[in-house]
């Protein structure tokens, strides 16, 4: 099948698209922590189809286009994705060039698709491809949550890398790395879910700063088809103030 675009303009066309998806899916994405400002491996815990998209809009918030680790039967489905940085689960090359250039590698270490809050046997990919490179090995937690807003939100804690010594790989080194990576995802993983459990449902969760705010219309609000029914029925519509805006009796 011919090419119609030039890579440039096919990279802005579906950025802009994974990025509207975003929005629309979402009423925010909000993060714990530093995001990388250089070249870095970050190894994330996936129970959510959208990780790599999430990581991806991330990395375009600090100016860098990451190199994102995807299954292949994912890119045979949506081909496209290589021209925003998806390589396959045979491109680890492709994720130390680009750790090493100075951008993002985003490894998912558990390999597959995950129920939240269970953290599956590591591949030592991540720890390989962090060595090789000579990159900091940053511990990424994700979570896809539904609290007190009609669309989910994205939550994500960036942990404090992990220091990968000297540039080069044994496999006593990557091993050694993996298993202190693991005990790292499980440790943000679990201060995620604690952050989430003790917010209030109906605002933000302290902590975290919103980085991308979604389309739909937030919370509560009241809008024109709203107003429409409400009139229709006969029922006046308002909105009552989230228990902490109340007043103190």
């Amino acid at each position: 099948m011919p090419q119609l675009f030039p890579d440039a303009l096919g990279r802005a066309l579906v950025a802009h698209s994974v990025g509207r998806s975003l929005r629309r899916s979402f009423d925010s994405i909000a993060v714990a922590g530093d995001l990388p400002r250089g070249g870095a491996v970050l190894a994330s815990t996936h129970s959510s189809w959208w990780d790599g998209y999430v990581l991806a809009a991330l990395a375009g918030a600090v100016g860098t286009r990451p190199a994102v680790m995807m299954t292949a039967r994912r890119l045979a489905a949506f081909p496209f994705l290589r021209l925003v940085g998806a390589v396959d689960t045979g491109g680890a090359r492709d994720l130390v060039r680009a750790a090493a250039a100075g951008r993002w590698a985003v490894v998912f270490p558990e390999g597959e698709l995950q129920p939240r809050g269970r953290l599956a046997p590591l591949h030592p990919g991540a720890a390989w491809v962090a060595r090789t490179a000579g990159a900091p090995l940053v511990p990424v937690a994700l979570a896809v949550v539904t609290r007190g807003a009609p669309q989910p939100e994205v939550l994500v804690r960036m942990g404090q890398p992990l220091s990968t010594g000297p540039r080069g790989t044994t496999s006593s080194d990557v091993a050694a790395l993996t298993t202190a990576l693991a005990e790292r995802l499980r440790q943000e993983s679990a201060r995620l879910a604690d952050d989430v459990a003790a917010a209030h449902p109906e605002h933000p969760v302290p902590g975290y700063r919103v980085l991308l705010h979604g389309t739909s219309r937030r919370r509560d609000s009241v809008g024109w088809a709203v107003r429409a029914l409400a009139w229709l029925t006969g029922v006046p519509s308002r909105r009552e103030p989230a228990p902490t805006d109340r007043c103190p009796r």
